[in-house]
């Protein structure tokens, strides 16, 4: 198969997902504006924590083709931890939504548990010395084994920043709605 033929039958499989909405294929221009963008946010405290550091979108743009795709409240995200914080090289916090697994942290008093978000105690820093090393807020790539497909390898699923966020709704046509999100999804051909 061709490179055209094979990322429109991806797309297709793509917005076969319950929950994807909209599908578009950024060009070398958007590229080099979302990595902007993203350098930019890099900076930036994510959720009040610490510094963000996006792994995901990272993995995606080393890939050969990047799609953007919207997704409204019935797409179920990959599974987790799509949030993990870091300090020292050493994992401080993630999310969790498994319901079950949540209830079991709740019982371990090594873990707090805040909403669907639990931090490990005997990880979490003490004193002054937070300050040599902020909090890192690592958005990790996640999977997408629903659009594997023959003629593409190496999926990978990134959440962009707010900034890529609204860039990306901008030159899909898009405006921001309630229960909306985007994504990035990025392959090479095989």
């Amino acid at each position: 198969m061709e490179r055209k033929s094979i990322t429109e039958a991806l797309l297709c499989k793509l917005k076969a997902i319950k929950g994807v909405e909209e599908t578009y294929i950024l060009d070398e221009e958007e590229r080099e504006k979302i990595l902007q963008l993203e350098k930019d946010a890099e900076g930036m405290v994510l959720m009040g924590l610490g510094q963000g550091d996006n792994q995901g979108v990272k993995e995606v743009f080393k890939r050969q083709v990047i799609v953007a795709f919207t997704t409204n409240m019935d797409y179920v995200w990959p599974e987790g931890p799509n949030v993990v914080l870091m300090q020292y090289g050493e994992k401080v916090g993630e999310d969790v939504y498994d319901e079950e697994k949540l209830e079991e942290y709740k019982q371990n008093k090594d873990i707090l548990v805040m909403g669907n978000f639990i931090l490990y105690k005997n990880a979490v820093p003490k004193g002054i010395k937070g300050k040599q090393d902020p909090l890192k807020v690592v958005l990790p790539p996640q999977n997408c084994q629903a659009i594997e497909m023959p003629g593409i390898k190496n999926i990978v699923l990134g959440s962009p920043s707010t900034p890529s966020d609204g860039y990306i709704r901008s030159r899909m046509g898009l405006t921001a709605a309630k229960g909306q999100g985007t994504f990035l999804v990025g392959f090479d051909l095989s």
